[in-house]
């Protein structure tokens, strides 16, 4: 008996080797077992497939694939998967993402402090599904030195440059190194991470790199920094939790939603100098990554495969019987 077609709609594929994508990847190996699945940059009714739901990621930059879908099958399930920058940015001014919204059956927010950002009236179809990976092994880590990784394309909204004032506030501690993982998207700032190497050797631009590469990178570090303004539920930060590597974020909604409202390792966002007295705390209090651990491990379940394929597979139900 022939699987039914699912189809998913990335503004990213696998070249970006973004979040967009590794979702879109993830979700179709986790749907393998009860759908047939195919990933696409964007859906004209031309193409004529029979598909028995979409699920689109980004409200704005899916925006014509979505309205595409909603004319050619109306009532036929339509899910709209909401990115950091659509939550915290978009659906406040732009008319594309906010059509997504109101076309959508069902909303798909990747952390728990999603839906607030969400009109009341759409609240009611939203629904959460946090994303998953495998569990690693925690390592041994080095007692010389406390090692801090920084994952994510070089770009506004990930606030680089909070990592880089970082930097230079610790270069006098060489115990304490710093590597940043990801491609210049945008080219001031990858001059400005040129330049922050040059002055300070305590830190490290490693470009971007493949994904076994930087979990692997994930797994050995200390320490993650995540220093975003703005995230819909971070890759990065699961990963760490999932290889017992604990997490320095900005306490921005979409880390909160992913760690807890009690986390010990946020700073404010944009806060060099809070950053850097975690990372020294880190290195100086030998009580104070245990701790950290501990709290990341309780948060652990909730970023399971497991749990992630139960919400997909009751996502599509409602949206394959609940016209």
């Amino acid at each position: 008996m022939t699987k039914p077609l699912v189809l998913i709609v990335s503004p990213a594929l696998a070249d970006a080797n973004n979040g967009n994508w590794q979702t879109a990847w993830r979700w179709s190996r986790l749907l393998a077992g009860h759908y047939q699945t195919r990933i696409v940059q964007d859906w004209q009714a031309s193409q004529g497939e029979e598909a028995v739901a979409l699920l689109a990621l980004h409200a704005r930059r899916s925006a014509a694939s979505i309205q595409a879908w909603a004319q050619a099958h109306p009532g036929r399930g339509l899910g709209v998967v909401l990115t950091g920058t659509d939550l915290y940015r978009d659906i406040q001014t732009d008319a594309a993402a906010q059509r997504s919204l109101a076309l959508a059956q069902r909303l798909v927010v990747l952390q728990a402090q999603g839906p607030q950002a969400l009109p009341v009236a759409y609240r009611d179809k939203t629904r959460v599904i946090f994303q998953s990976t495998s569990a690693r092994r925690a390592w041994l880590k080095s007692d010389r030195h406390l090692r801090a990784v920084m994952v994510g394309h070089l770009r506004e909204e990930k606030s680089p440059e909070t990592l880089f004032a970082a930097a230079r506030l610790l270069r006098n501690r060489p115990d304490i190194h710093i590597d940043h993982i990801g491609a210049a998207l945008a080219p001031t700032l990858g001059e400005l991470a040129r330049q922050t190497a040059a002055d300070c050797p305590n830190y490290r631009w490693l470009g971007g790199l493949d994904h076994e590469t930087t979990r692997r990178r994930i797994q050995r570090a200390h320490v993650l920094v995540h220093a975003s303004r703005m995230e819909g539920g971070a890759h990065a930060i699961l990963e760490a939790v999932c290889s017992g590597t604990p997490v320095l974020a900005s306490r921005i909604d979409g880390n909160v939603g992913m760690l807890g409202d009690d986390y010990a390792g946020y700073f404010p966002w944009g806060d060099a100098a809070a950053l850097a007295e975690l990372l020294q705390r880190c290195r100086d209090d030998s009580s104070m990554i245990p701790a950290l651990q501990a709290q990341c491990s309780l948060r652990a379940p909730l970023f399971e495969p497991a749990a992630e394929r139960a919400a997909l597979l009751a996502l599509l139900t409602e949206l394959i019987h609940t016209p």
